[in-house]
C-alpha cells in the first residue's frame, strides 16, 4: 500500500489520501490481507510492515522551489522498488502516489499494480494523455472516470466510492443552528458563495478547514502581515483574505481554522447542514460521505461526484445555481438526519469499500 512521503498515516489533521488509506487497510487486514505500507516513518496505523524513506512526513517542503524538491516523491519510490526487487512474497501493489508512482512502477516491473486516482485528472494533461502500459487505474467517482482522458479511461476498471469510519460509528450531539463548510480554504470549494449566501439569508455558517497549511487565524496572519513571506502571494491565501475575510463577522460567518479528532466530528454532527458550492468538478466528496454519515444532510452544486453521492430530496440537496443553493437552505426539514445515517451505512462504511477492492484485487492477481 503505497501512501506516499507526504504525511503520517493516519494525518494528524488534514490528507485526504492518507485518511483514505487509513480508512481501507485496517478493513482490509480483517480480511486477512498482509498489509505492507509504504508511507513515512512516524506513521501510526496498524500494519503488518512498514517501510519508508523518510522518518517524518515531507508536507511542509511542498512550498519550496520545484528544484528543491522534486527529489522527495522519488526517493519514496526508489524505496518502494528496493523492497520490491528483493522479495518475491508481494502479490500486489495499491500505489496512491500522483503521477511519479506510476512512472516508476510501470518500468519495474514485477507485481501488478493497481493506481487510485484521487486527484483533478487535467493536471497532468501529458501523462494523463499518454499513460503507461501496464498499469491499472481505478477512480473514485464515475464522474471522474467519465472526464479522463483516453488512454487513462482505456487502463480503468471502474470505480469506487470513498467511505468513512464514521459510517460505523454512533456519533449524537446535540443539533445546532449554524451550517458548515469543512475542508481546504480555496477557491475550488467555494466558501465564499456560502459565506455569501448566508449572510444573505441571516443564516449562521461555520467554515472549517486550514489556509494553505496554516491551521489558525494566528498563523495565517504572520503570512498576511509579511509581503516577503514565501506563502504571502500563495493562491489560497490571496483567495481567503481577498474572497472570504470579507464576509467574516464573527457571528454570522465565522472561520475557526482547522479542526481534528473528537472536536471535529462533534462540530460537523452539531451543524444543520453541510455545504458544498464546489467551483469545480470534485471527484471523491470525502466531506459529502463524512456528512451523511454524522447525519447532517449535504447540500451542493450539482457538479462532479456529488450527483453520484447525495440523492436529491431524500438524503440531501443538489442545485444548479447560487439562487437554487440559497432556496434549498429555506428547505432543510424536509430532510430526514436518519436517512441520510442509514445511506452512508449502506453505501460508505470501511467494508463496503474494502470489499470492493478485494474484488479489483483478485481480478488483477488472476491475469
Amino acid at each position: 500500500m503505497n501512501a506516499g512521503p507526504w504525511l503520517d498515516v493516519p494525518p494528524a489533521g488534514y490528507g485526504g489520501i492518507e485518511n483514505v488509506v487509513a480508512t481501507l487497510v485496517p478493513a482490509l487486514r480483517e480480511r486477512g490481507v498482509h498489509v505492507v505500507l509504504a508511507s513515512v516513518g512516524s506513521s501510526g496505523l496498524d500494519v503488518d510492515e512498514l517501510i519508508s524513506a523518510y522518518d517524518e512526513g515531507q508536507f511542509t517542503e511542498l512550498q519550496k522551489p520545484y528544484n528543491q524538491v522534486m527529489g522527495i516523491a522519488h526517493a519514496h519510490l526508489a524505496r518502494v522498488a528496493a523492497e520490491l526487487r528483493r522479495r518475491d512474497d508481494i502479490d500486489l501493489v495499491h500505489d496512491h502516489v500522483e503521477v511519479v508512482g506510476p512512472a516508476v512502477l510501470s518500468a519495474l516491473g514485477g507485481p501488478p499494480v493497481l493506481h487510485t486516482l484521487h486527484w483533478d485528472l487535467r493536471k497532468h494533461a501529458a501523462f494523463y494523455g499518454a499513460f503507461p502500459p501496464g498499469i491499472a487505474v481505478n477512480g473514485v467517482s464515475e464522474s471522474q472516470i467519465a472526464r479522463a482522458p483516453d488512454a487513462l479511461r482505456a487502463a480503468a476498471l471502474g470505480s469506487i466510492h470513498l467511505a468513512t469510519p464514521l459510517a460505523d460509528r454512533e456519533t449524537r450531539v446535540e443539533r445546532g443552528e449554524h451550517l458548515m463548510v469543512m475542508g481546504r480554504v480555496c477557491a475550488l470549494k467555494g466558501q465564499h458563495v456560502a459565506a455569501r449566501i448566508c449572510q444573505k439569508l441571516g443564516l449562521p455558517l461555520v467554515l472549517a478547514g486550514p489556509v494553505s497549511g496554516r491551521d489558525t487565524a494566528a498563523e495565517l496572519d504572520v503570512v498576511a502581515q509579511n509581503p516577503y513571506h514565501p506563502l504571502h502571494s500563495h493562491p489560497d491565501v490571496r483567495y481567503h483574505l481577498d474572497q472570504v475575510t470579507p464576509y467574516l463577522d464573527g457571528d454570522l460567518v465565522r472561520w475557526v481554522g482547522a479542526v481534528g479528532g473528537q472536536e471535529r466530528d462533534d462540530l460537523y454532527a452539531s451543524a444543520r447542514a453541510a455545504l458544498f458550492p464546489i467551483q469545480w468538478d470534485e471527484p471523491g466528496g470525502t466531506a459529502v460521505v463524512e456528512a451523511m454519515a454524522l447525519g447532517v444532510p449535504p447540500v451542493g452544486l450539482r457538479r462532479g461526484c456529488l450527483p453520484e453521492l447525495i440523492d436529491h430530496g431524500r438524503t440531501g440537496f443538489l442545485a444548479d445555481s447560487e439562487e437554487e443553493l440559497a432556496e434549498c437552505l429555506l428547505r432543510l426539514d424536509e430532510l430526514d438526519p436518519e436517512e441520510c445515517r442509514r445511506e452512508a451505512r449502506r453505501r460508505f462504511t470501511p467494508s463496503v469499500m474494502a470489499d470492493r477492492y478485494l474484488e479489483l484485487y483478485e481480478r488483477l492477481t488472476r491475469n
